[in-house]
């Protein structure tokens, strides 16, 4: 796709408004979810020493559990605590001949991650400290790789809040 092929968003505010008409229902009629919550979203990363330094050690996710996956014969399975009961997890695949992280339709884009806002200064700073690129930053929002080329986000809103907006 081409830049000029590329809708602008005033192209796309006719149909965004449609959607919205169509299928958003305003919260006080809104049905409560069928689900509890994210259980925890699995991960795939080449080194668990490397994965468990940068999650635990640089971004201070505690590391709650790590045992043999089940579905894997020597795969690794293990999770860190990001808040509110909620997981990260991820495995290896050792003897996988697994490619680089890439973008694909209904891949992963980003995780993103709420943190008190003084911890998201923090956490920003540790980022520098230890060179690791802040490939963008809006308002309470930065986005960086983790270590197998992940894209993360850590964000200074509450949850179900985006730049002070309510959006659960």
């Amino acid at each position: 796709m081409t830049e000029s092929s590329v809708p602008t968003s005033k192209a796309r505010a006719d149909e965004w408004d449609e959607l919205r008409q169509r299928h958003l229902t305003a919260s006080k009629d809104r049905p409560s979810s069928s689900a509890q919550g994210l259980h925890h979203m699995a991960l795939l990363c080449t080194d668990v020493e490397r994965t468990i330094t940068f999650y635990q050690g640089l971004l201070e996710f505690p590391l709650t559990d790590l045992f043999e996956n089940r579905d894997y014969q020597g795969s690794t399975h293990f999770f860190f605590d990001i808040g509110n009961g909620n997981g990260l997890a991820f495995f290896d695949f050792p003897g996988l001949d697994l490619g680089p992280y890439a973008e694909v339709l209904g891949g992963l884009h980003h995780v993103a991650i709420s943190v008190k806002p003084d911890r998201w200064q923090y956490l920003k700073d540790k980022l520098l400290a230890a060179d690791v690129d802040i490939a963008f930053e809006d308002r309470s929002s930065i986005y960086f790789m983790g270590p197998d080329g992940e894209r993360l986000e850590l964000i200074a809103d509450d949850l179900g809040e985006m730049y002070g907006q309510q959006v659960l």
